[in-house]
C-alpha cells in the first residue's frame, strides 16, 4: 500500500532551496486548475477573460427545478469567450430519453461540449427513466452528441448516506461503463477541508487500481459563514471548529477562508506524479471572478509561504 507522506512540522526550517521548491510543486500543482460556478452573469464573465487563462474548463452547476436552457446559454457565453465549458448532467432531473437527446444536442450545437460531469442530482425520486448516473452512462446517447469524456463524482470524506464500500463498487461499476462504451472518464471529487483524508483517500484509489485523472474539489476564497452554509447542505463533515483553525487565525480575523493549507500539502505529496494525474477543481462560493482571480495569482507564484503548511497570496 503507497504510504501516506509525513507531513512537516512547524519546526521544521526550510532552506532557501527548499523554499524555491516548495513553491515550484504548488505552482505545478495549480496549474491546469479548474472553476465550478452555478450562475454566470455578464460581469463574472467579463472578470474571469481578465483573470483566468484561456481554455481552463469551467464546470457549470445543474440546479434542480431550473431550466436546461440556463446551462446550455452559460456553456455557450463560456465556449465563446475562450473557455472549456463542463455542464453538469443531473440525470434524475430529465423526464425521458427525448428530454436528454435534446439537453446534449443543445450543447453540442450551441457549445461544441465534448465533456460532462453526469451526477444523479437531488431529486429523491426521478422524473424519468434515470435514477442513476450509470444509466446515461449506459444509454449511448453522449456519444451520439459529441461527449468524448465524462466526469464521475468521488467523495474522499465520505457520503452521509452511502458507506466508503459501496462509494467504491458505484465508482468502479461508472467507470467500467464508460469505458466499454468508448468513454475517457475523470473523476471530480465533493469539495472537503482535510488534506490528510483526502490524501489517503487518492492513495486508497490508486490501491485499487483506479488511475483516471482527479480532480479534488476545494472551496475557493469565501467567508466562513458561507462556506459553513454550502459544508452543511453539501453533508461535508466539518466544523466549525475546524474550519476556523483551517482559516488560520489573520484570515478568519478578516472573516474569509481560503484553501491554501490544503492545496499546499497535496502538492508536495503529488509532486513528481506520485499519485497520478491529480488537479485542483474550486467550487466558486465567492464568486467565479474571484475564486478565478486567486486560483490564477497562485498558479503564477505569487505566494508567501507561511511557517505551516499554508501560504498567503501576495497582492498584485
Amino acid at each position: 500500500m503507497m504510504p501516506v507522506p509525513a507531513p512537516k512540522t512547524s519546526t521544521d526550517r526550510p532552506s532557501a532551496d527548499d523554499h524555491a521548491e516548495t513553491v515550484r510543486r504548488i505552482t505545478g500543482f495549480m496549474r491546469g486548475f479548474s472553476l465550478e460556478a452555478t450562475r454566470l452573469g455578464a460581469a463574472d464573465l467579463d472578470a474571469l477573460i481578465a483573470a483566468v487563462p484561456e481554455r481552463t474548463p469551467v464546470y457549470l452547476t445543474a440546479v434542480s427545478g431550473r431550466p436546461y436552457a440556463e446551462l446550455v446559454e452559460s456553456a455557450s457565453l463560456l465556449r465563446s469567450a475562450g473557455f472549456e465549458p463542463v455542464p453538469h448532467l443531473a440525470v434524475r432531473d430529465l423526464d425521458g430519453v427525448d428530454a436528454l437527446d435534446d439537453v446534449l444536442a443543445r450543447l453540442e450545437a450551441g457549445a461544441l461540449v465534448s465533456r460532462i460531469l453526469v451526477v444523479a442530482g437531488d431529486r429523491d425520486r426521478p422524473a424519468g427513466p434515470f435514477s442513476s448516473a450509470i444509466d446515461v452512462i449506459e444509454s449511448g446517447l453522449l456519444q451520439r452528441r459529441g461527449v468524448t469524456e465524462v466526469g464521475v463524482a468521488g467523495y474522499p470524506q465520505g457520503h452521509p448516506r452511502i458507506s466508503a464500500d459501496a462509494l467504491d463498487r458505484a465508482l468502479a461499476a461508472k467507470i467500467e461503463a464508460a469505458e466499454q462504451t468508448g468513454l475517457a472518464v475523470h473523476i471530480v471529487t465533493q469539495f472537503g477541508f482535510d488534506a490528510g483524508a483526502i490524501l489517503s483517500w487518492l492513495i486508497r484509489l490508486r490501491d485499487l487500481g483506479i488511475e483516471h485523472p482527479v480532480r479534488v474539489g476545494m472551496a475557493g476564497p469565501t467567508n466562513l459563514s458561507t462556506l459553513l452554509r454550502y459544508a452543511q447542505r453539501c453533508g461535508v463533515r466539518a466544523s466549525a471548529q475546524g474550519l476556523t483553525r483551517q482559516a488560520g487565525l489573520i484570515k478568519h480575523l478578516l472573516g474569509t477562508s481560503a484553501p491554501d493549507d490544503i492545496i499546499r500539502p497535496l502538492a508536495e505529496a503529488c509532486a513528481g506524479g506520485r499519485l497520478g494525474q491529480v488537479a485542483p477543481h474550486f467550487y466558486s462560493f465567492g464568486g467565479p471572478a474571484a475564486t478565478g482571480r486567486w486560483a490564477t495569482a497562485v498558479a503564477a507564484g505569487h505566494i508567501v509561504l507561511d511557517r505551516t503548511d499554508g501560504f498567503g497570496v501576495e497582492p498584485s
